[in-house]
């Protein structure tokens, strides 16, 4: 069953989801209109049934990089490969792919510098089942919008 949101519920959640830095309740009560109450009582419920709570550390602070390796596999090896690259060191998400019908799995990883890109890239080579590998790196962010566009969470 598709849960059904309120239109109170869909103001909150683009505020909570918007890039705007304020996630105050005193500040989204005033700017929606909705007491404290009201508020506080829905956005828990919300976050507690709809939303998944994600912190982001900032490595490039300590000098280290987010990279994600996209990988071609062979032979029908996909799952096994995607385990067997979760017990990398660097390696902390791995997931199946489908579209580009030459990427099958997408491997996030956190590496201190090129050289250690390179040995990683070799590693992947190596392994039986790996066709191919590439990387890429996002080196700067231009801008955030909202997690889930405005009209999407009209539609729920």
């Amino acid at each position: 069953m598709v849960p059904l949101l309120s239109r109170t519920d869909k103001m909150i959640l683009k505020e909570i989801l918007s890039p705007n830095e304020n996630k105050a309740s005193v500040y989204m009560s005033r700017k929606l209109e909705i007491s404290m109450t009201t508020l506080q009582r829905r956005r828990k419920r919300l976050e507690k049934e709809f939303l998944e709570e994600d912190c982001t550390f900032l490595l490039k602070k300590f000098g280290w990089r987010r990279v994600d390796f996209f990988i071609s596999t062979s032979g029908g090896k996909t799952d096994a490969l995607a385990n067997d690259l979760l017990s990398l060191n660097q390696v902390t998400a791995v997931g199946k792919s489908i579209g580009e019908h030459t990427i099958d799995l997408r491997v996030e990883t956190i590496v201190k510098d090129n050289h250690e890109i390179l040995d990683l890239l070799e590693t992947l080579q190596a392994m039986d089942g790996i066709r191919d590998a590439v990387w890429s790196e996002i080196v700067e962010t231009v801008g955030n919008k909202m997690s889930v566009p405005s009209y999407i969470i009209d539609r729920l």
